[in-house]
């Protein structure tokens, strides 16, 4: 389960910000989660809540916010929307899609007091 790594590398930014910033507390932890990212959302909610506890965003809310996935057709050179990582350009029916956007995931915002 990759998700508890990705859990431990949030927990660490967050710990981070919090020392850079001199905040005590978060409340809440904003995602950006690609469709291309291969994350399973409801195992890192349960990993996050998990890694947390006894932090200062122990009891955060994590909030996750989806990402398209887009690629590049190599047949017709059309940037195109896709839902997953193999699947045809909409506009010519090529499987020769190289993916350009939505494998990222990246912490955007943190709410603290």
């Amino acid at each position: 389960m990759h998700e508890m790594s990705l859990a431990e590398g949030i927990r660490s930014i967050v710990e981070s910000a919090a020392r850079d910033g001199g905040f005590s507390r978060v409340t809440r932890v904003v995602l950006e989660i690609g469709a291309l990212s291969a994350v399973e959302k409801d195992a890192l909610r349960f990993c996050f809540d998990a890694v947390m506890r006894g932090t200062v965003a122990g009891g955060a809310v994590v909030e996750m916010i989806d990402l398209p996935g887009a690629g590049l057709c190599v047949q017709c050179g059309r940037n195109v929307p896709i839902a997953a990582r193999y699947d045809a350009c909409p506009a010519c029916g090529s499987y020769r899609v190289q993916p350009t956007a939505g494998m990222e995931m990246r912490v955007r915002e943190l709410e603290v007091e």
